[in-house]
């Protein structure tokens, strides 16, 4: 019986894929920059480590556009576009075909969702009204869906599936509402003609679409080069354009699967029945035309969505994401630190672990009392509670609309401070609530 031929390379890269493969992989990682993050920022490195990421990188055109950024900037407003998309391609994929997909089943969600932005929100402008310190009222709203799955997934088996169906959904529509936040309310002076470049670049995408345009090419192109570029140029966070491009992209399948399946099996016979006439290791002309037959169906079959999805989500997860918190999560931690000068920490933090649960809980039973939706099977008060904690722990995203919301120093510092500490109460929390509560539905 033929084998398929080991290589000694195998027993590198193979470890390497299973560990990337597991859901709980990318919120390892991520703690692993956090915390390399804080120990840098603490040590004799310190000032090495912050230097680092003020270095300017600049790109010019003939001397007449010229892009010259931090390379913090270009981490915060380039790499986490691509972020961004992926979040993009996430929402168009749950609203097309996913749990959002079906009013009815993405009620709850959605409602706990809105409950878990809207309390946080109100919870930091009770300690924070005015001045300055009043524009971080952003920060709580957001979840992690990346650490908050972690710790889901860390349970393995003994969480019930909707629980996780839950979740997912809750942090998917909170990502759209912290993109909304963010290009409502974090915006700076917008320049009308570049936005309206990027809007028509986002036009010739969406016919592009509509055209039956599926070659990922096509809007790599358009995407960075026309909408990335104008929306970074016109005032609009640049994030944006990433989330917009994302829904211009072919959702649609061009080869039904009962053809797909037909198709490749008829290459497959052929294939089979090929006398390669040879001994060598190699393949004949005719069986490398009918394998290239199979890929391409292959690649018909699978939507431009999903393709990318698959595609960058390991770069999300294992470069993207520990990036952003390499060069964002360092925070000084001095004796003579001023922690409470401001209202910031007890409103990030306290919005975060007291607003998220209120807000997801709170929001989620008055639904199901008022017989708007009912409880997914395997759900109760309980683990909602638990999953409540999960949502607390706001760290990507939340640390994006920091950097957002302040620019002095002492306020970014006291800002993340909150979000570390409610992000890890709440995640131990919750894992403590979901693992006690495992496999109980009443």
């Amino acid at each position: 019986m033929n084998k398929e031929r080991s290589y000694p390379i195998d027993r590198i890269v193979s470890p390497i894929s299973r560990f990337i493969r597991q859901e709980k992989s990318g919120s390892i990682v991520l703690a692993v920059s956090v915390v390399m993050a804080l120990l840098l920022a603490n040590s004799s490195w310190s000032e090495r480590y912050f230097h680092f990421f003020e270095q300017t990188i600049g790109i010019s055109f003939n001397e007449q556009l010229t892009f010259s950024y931090s390379l913090h900037h270009w981490i915060n407003d380039g790499l986490m576009a691509v972020f961004f998309f992926v979040v993009g391609l996430e929402l168009k994929r749950e609203i097309v075909g996913g749990e959002l997909s079906n009013p009815r089943q993405a009620m709850l969600p959605i409602i706990a969702a809105a409950g878990g932005m809207i309390v946080p929100a109100l919870i930091y402008l009770l300690f924070n009204p005015s001045g300055e310190v009043h524009a971080g009222w952003g920060i709580p709203m957001a979840t992690d869906i990346a650490f908050a799955l972690g710790v889901l997934y860390f349970l393995g088996k003994r969480v019930p599936l909707a629980l996780k169906v839950f979740l997912t959904a809750l942090a998917i529509v909170d990502d759209l509402g912290a993109v909304l936040v963010i290009a409502f309310f974090y915006t700076s002076e917008i320049s009308v003609a570049s936005l309206s470049v990027g809007f028509l670049f986002l036009a010739i995408m969406f016919a592009g679409n509509k055209l039956g345009i599926r070659n990922v090419l096509f809007y790599a192109v358009f995407g960075i080069l026309g909408v990335w570029v104008a929306f970074l140029l016109s005032g609009v966070h640049a994030t944006i354009a990433a989330v917009l491009a994302a829904f211009t992209i072919p959702a649609d399948i061009s080869v039904p699967e009962t053809l797909y399946i037909k198709k490749v099996s008829s290459y497959l016979d052929k294939f089979k029945a090929i006398d390669p006439g040879n001994k060598l290791p190699v393949l004949t002309a005719e069986q490398l035309h009918l394998l290239e037959q199979v890929n391409k169906t292959t690649i018909h079959t699978m939507p431009p969505l999903q393709r990318l999805e698959l595609a960058m989500h390991p770069f999300v997860s294992f470069v993207v994401v520990p990036v952003f918190a390499l060069a964002n999560a360092g925070v000084t931690i001095a004796a003579d630190m001023s922690l409470f000068s401001t209202n910031i920490i007890p409103g990030v933090g306290l919005g975060l672990l007291v607003g998220k649960v209120t807000g997801v809980a709170g929001f989620t039973l008055l639904a199901i009392k008022l017989k708007i939706a009912s409880f997914p099977s395997g759900m109760n008060v309980k683990n909602l509670v638990g999953l409540g904690f999960l949502a607390a722990i706001g760290f990507t995203m939340s640390l994006f609309i920091t950097t957002l919301a302040f620019n002095n120093e002492v306020y970014l510092s006291q800002a993340k401070l909150g979000i570390f500490a409610a992000s890890i109460l709440g995640g131990v929390t919750g894992y403590f609530i979901l693992s006690r509560t495992a496999g109980k539905t009443k």
